[in-house]
């Protein structure tokens, strides 16, 4: 049997961390330990009942069947409602993508658009899968750190100082994992007047959290700021965090027509649809009752409050209060150094959530995941009683710290 050679778009990225750090905390619980997860970015809350019975009527009526790539009409209607509620704009039903989940539809766009060398402006902290995306698409990824002085967040002269001519996107993602950080109507629109002097550079807004905001006043999308951009501009959303219907795979996107024409000719070929049951029940989220949504922010604001208290009172850490998702992003320099009780050295902060996880029983992600150091990065998306444990295992494990 010949020896098997990946091709060059697989060896070319890794693994995601977070679907390896969850894998890992299997394995321990497999071997009779207790974990306290707080890697998962997962709701925690079961689906809402109204948006499984009309799965379920889906299923009843034989609603089992290929649809669209473009999705059920009753589902674009949905989104093109959504998307129009959301950015103040008119989109029409071939301006509108539909995916299993928005991972797919982010992957296939990059897909659509990039030719080797083609780069792609990532801010810092970001999600892991998007350096990997851009890479394993032969784009080349161009990471802009973005720190604690700026929020997290890009600004319109690192941004300025980060676009070539070889620019081909820019991802905003707001709220961001792995922040919580949210871009301000100003913010925004400071980085829509660099974009304006680039018009052949497209941004990709990934808005999947954009319900889940702490703040007074509703998350603002870039295209609502700078409708002039709005065909450049792919929303991407979905309906996997705020309705916590992660397992269902649905996402979307709105954006130019063009381009949604080449990702949906792509998606004929990969997976031909969504499924049609998870369509059915995306729409009842979209369009139902939204008390669920409003009421899950509160319960999460909650949690972030009690996680970003507790974790300011280890000394050694210190954390920013996030404005919007289910996540917080932990600065632990002040533990970078020190020397673990069976004389390890903490030098980075993978050695800091390797020992969190052997000493403490508490897994969190290392923040060089996500392209900025030494941080970690904790979700809040499960219970108060176990943020509560893990942040007394964490201070316990913090003070054994030499």
């Amino acid at each position: 049997m010949p020896e098997f050679v990946p091709a060059s778009r697989v060896t070319r990225i890794k693994s995601s961390p977070s679907v390896a750090a969850a894998a890992r905390v299997r394995e321990l619980k497999a071997e009779g330990r207790r974990i306290l997860d707080l890697t998962v970015g997962e709701p925690d809350f079961d689906t809402p009942q109204h948006i499984k019975d009309a799965a379920i009527a889906a299923i009843g009526r034989g609603e089992t069947k290929y649809t669209s790539v473009t999705g059920t009409p009753e589902l674009q209607k949905a989104i093109l409602q959504t998307l129009h509620r959301k950015t103040g704009q008119q989109y029409a039903p071939g301006e509108i993508t539909i995916g299993g989940g928005g991972k797919q539809v982010i992957f296939t766009a990059f897909m659509a658009t990039l030719d080797a060398g083609d780069e792609v402006v990532i801010p810092a902290p970001y999600w892991v899968s998007y350096p990997d995306m851009v890479l394993a698409n032969e784009g080349t990824p161009v990471i802009v750190s973005c720190g604690e002085d700026t929020g997290f967040k890009l600004t319109p002269e690192a941004l300025a100082g980060a676009l070539t001519e070889r620019a081909k996107w820019v991802i905003l993602n707001t709220p961001s994992n792995p922040t919580g950080a949210v871009y301000s109507r100003e913010e925004l629109a400071g980085l829509a007047a660099v974009l304006k002097e680039h018009p052949a550079v497209y941004v990709l807004t990934d808005e999947i959290y954009d319900e889940i905001h702490f703040g007074e006043e509703p998350i603002t999308s870039l295209v609502a700021v700078a409708p002039e951009l709005k065909d450049r501009v792919l929303v991407t959303n979905g309906v996997s965090k705020a309705y916590a219907m992660t397992g269902w795979r649905l996402g979307y996107a709105g954006g130019p027509a063009p381009l949604v024409a080449a990702i949906n000719k792509l998606q004929s070929q990969m997976s031909s649809c969504p499924s049609s049951i998870s369509q059915a029940a995306a729409a009842a989220a979209l369009t139902g009752d939204q008390t669920f949504v409003r009421d899950s922010v509160e319960v999460y604001r909650e949690r972030r409050d009690a996680a970003v208290s507790g974790l300011n009172a280890v000394k050694g850490l210190e954390c920013a209060t996030p404005d919007g998702a289910f996540y917080a992003y932990v600065n632990c320099t002040g533990v970078i150094g020190k020397t673990t009780p069976d004389g390890r050295k903490i030098t980075n902060d993978e050695d800091f959530t390797l020992y969190l996880l052997e000493a403490a029983s508490v897994a969190v992600i290392q923040g060089s995941a996500y392209g900025l150091s030494p941080y970690f990065r904790i979700s809040y998306a499960t219970g108060l009683p176990v943020i509560e444990e893990s942040i007394a295992a964490i201070e316990k494990a913090v003070t054994a710290l030499a």
